[in-house]
């Protein structure tokens, strides 16, 4: 059933906040466990394209402007379903009576754009077997964390935040689901040496869409015309998403997604951080952070 008629009817069960399991050593919900053998023997193809994030680090931008890119710019085109539908959440499952992201994957024709916030050793193999292309976004560890809160926040099926203090702590920790942002971010860096991986940052596309657009299709082996390319600047912006009811998860129940906690598209700024940090949790995540990336090539714009 698609995600947009849900909306319409009463869920025939309780909305419950879901418990955390572990495979590898990485917090995922009770339902990914359950299901992960299967996700982990999925069979990719060769013209498979893998969007890969950490969560809240520009997923849905990204599925917007590769769809964009995908339908040469036709709005109306793009507006078919929902992005949850577009591009199946290989990982997800929501509850048991709904298809899983799996199972939306499968039954997709190719070629097929998929969605990932997991960690690179924990993506199906055959996604490296098949050479696949994968677009992976980072964003600086601070907004990360004020975004990963608010959504936890509104969303009644992410387990329980706590306070800011601690999911923040949390958050350092690495025990919120899909694990250590300096893993994730690490992991998905060294990776790109060995496949074919395009590793583009938020805060760049958010400076300049035009140029990271531009790396996307030219990743993608496309060529538009600048015209088309406007196009898809404008209608990828975060007020003109914001107010698109196939990207903005307003579609979802609200027992799911309760937007009158915190939108999901929230704010989509660099340094919105500033606004929650205190003076002590700033020096203690700046210790934190400095410890956790010595040693790594890969630097983060904290403001613009």
């Amino acid at each position: 059933m698609p995600l947009e008629k849900m909306k319409e009817l009463k869920l025939d069960w309780d909305v419950k906040r879901f418990e955390v399991g572990e495979v590898r050593g990485i917090p995922l919900t009770k339902e990914i466990c359950d299901k992960w053998h299967k996700i982990w023997a999925f069979q990719a193809k060769p013209d498979d394209l893998l969007i890969a994030t950490y969560a809240k680090a520009g997923t849905t931008w990204t599925q917007e402007i590769v769809d964009m890119i995908q339908c040469d710019g036709d709005i109306e085109k793009c507006k078919r379903a929902s992005t949850y539908e577009r591009q199946p959440f290989i990982e997800w499952v929501l509850h048991k009576t709904l298809p899983t992201g799996l199972d939306k994957a499968e039954a997709m024709p190719s070629p097929r754009t998929l969605k990932t916030h997991l960690p690179v050793q924990l993506v199906p193999p055959s996604f490296w077997e098949q050479n696949c292309k994968v677009i992976y976004v980072a964003r600086n560890a601070k907004d990360n964390l004020v975004s990963y809160y608010h959504f936890h926040r509104m969303n009644q099926v992410m387990p329980e935040p706590g306070t800011w203090e601690e999911f923040f702590q949390k958050y350092i920790d690495g025990k919120v689901l899909w694990g250590s942002w300096y893993d994730h971010v690490k992991g998905w860096w060294e990776a790109k040496n060995k496949y074919r991986i395009l590793y583009l940052f938020y805060e760049d596309i958010k400076e300049n869409p035009r140029c990271e657009i531009q790396k996307i299709l030219h990743f993608l082996e496309k060529d538009l015309e600048k015209e088309v390319l406007d196009k898809i600047i404008h209608y990828t912006q975060f007020e003109v998403m914001k107010d698109n009811p196939m990207a903005n998860y307003t579609f979802m129940p609200q027992e799911i997604l309760n937007h009158s906690i915190s939108p999901f598209m929230r704010k989509g700024t660099v340094g919105d951080w500033k606004n929650h940090f205190t003076v002590a949790q700033n020096e203690k995540f700046d210790a934190e952070y400095k410890k956790n990336m010595a040693g790594t090539s890969l630097t983060f714009r904290m403001e613009l």
